[in-house]
């Protein structure tokens, strides 16, 4: 298990640079696709609308720009008695990164 000291901090923008929520991970891809499973799900991954989110590191001036998509699927027959029937699952496809000139 990764320690703290490895994992990054990762801000959601919005279109007006805005910064709503922080995601934790030890990549980029990591903490997207935690964002990616915030999305409004489809119900099936072929049916799951593709949305752009940008995510830009914490001490930095890079931005990491992703593709997501979210859709609801059954959970697995081994589930623990907490989780619900159906969940979420993301993907992301990385788009680029951007340099942010002005923070």
């Amino acid at each position: 298990m990764a320690r703290d000291e490895d994992k990054r901090n990762f801000a959601l923008r919005d279109d007006s640079g805005e910064e709503s929520s922080v995601f934790s991970g030890g990549t980029p891809r990591q903490a997207a696709l935690k964002a990616a499973r915030r999305l409004d799900p489809a119900g099936s991954e072929s049916a799951a609308d593709r949305t752009t989110i940008r995510l830009r590191e914490k001490g930095t001036h890079k931005v990491h720009i992703y593709e997501a998509w979210a859709w609801e699927e059954e959970a697995p027959d081994d589930k623990p008695d907490w989780m619900p029937n159906e969940i979420t699952k993301g993907n992301v496809e990385k788009q680029g990164v951007e340099h942010l000139e002005d923070i």
